[in-house]
């Protein structure tokens, strides 16, 4: 069975010393461990392990230069496990690339769960939000839509919820949004690619012929759109998307 190749990397050397217990096990192969940011991204080129665990705060630089560093088609997937759990440093992570973040304390098993998940190869191009993120997230999401007037019960609702949580996640999906960004939202709600886009237009035409076009322009903070005039799908879920990155989701 071939093993999954990690490197730990914690200010806290206690820390580390538990991982270490807890990823003995006979799939797991530990290639080394570092308290220095500066350190893993040395240790990361020269390993390229399947996972790398980091905290936020190390030495020398912290995980977000770690994490800024990596080349953008890099194997290695980075979980990020930290007692930083201010919203805007997680998104942070995540649009860096980080696949999970975690709080500590965190669940020993949750934490090999999402590793099993992170390396199934069904995931590549998923992100495994906390509880705490994604509640946070969907409780933004909704009150803009109610901002923006986009009503609950039509099905471009959740088709667009679905978009632009992935577009928090990879900034990057939204120039691919034909692609991938449709035909993964079609996979997960059983449905075709096509009626995916459908319906996300027809939820930006309800809110555009509900009127509530100052509504929109007070939400993103300058005048964005007139009354004559509808952002195309990437437009309005790349707006979303960045605005809430931007306030850390």
């Amino acid at each position: 069975m071939k093993k999954t190749t990690m490197v730990l990397a914690d200010e806290d050397k206690n820390v580390l010393e538990e991982m270490i217990k807890n990823f003995t096990e006979e799939k797991y192969e530990i290639l080394a461990t570092t308290t220095e940011g500066d350190k893993l991204i040395e240790l990361i080129n020269k390993y390229s392990p399947d996972i790398v665990i980091m905290d936020i705060v190390l030495q020398k630089c912290d995980g977000f230069k770690v994490l800024e560093s990596l080349p953008k088609n890099i194997k290695t997937k980075v979980i990020v496990q930290s007692s930083l759990s201010i919203d805007g440093f997680i998104n942070k992570a995540i649009s860096l690339g980080a696949k999970y973040y975690c709080i500590k304390p965190f669940d020993i098993q949750t934490l090999k769960d999402r590793i099993n998940d992170i390396m199934s190869p069904e995931a590549q191009s998923k992100v495994f939000f906390n509880a705490k993120t994604t509640n946070h997230i969907e409780e933004k999401i909704t009150n803009i839509f109610i901002t923006v007037g986009i009503p609950a019960h039509i099905k471009g609702y959740q088709f667009l919820r679905e978009a632009i949580k992935l577009a928090i996640a990879n900034p990057e999906i939204i120039n691919s949004i034909t692609k991938k960004l449709y035909p993964t939202i079609a996979e997960k709600y059983d449905t075709s690619a096509s009626k995916v886009e459908r319906a996300i237009r027809h939820a930006i035409e309800v809110a555009w012929n509900r009127g509530k076009i100052e509504n929109i322009n007070n939400l993103f903070g300058i005048k964005v759109y007139s009354s004559n005039e509808k952002p195309t799908n990437g437009e309005f879920i790349a707006l979303v998307a960045d605005k809430m990155l931007i306030e850390g989701a």
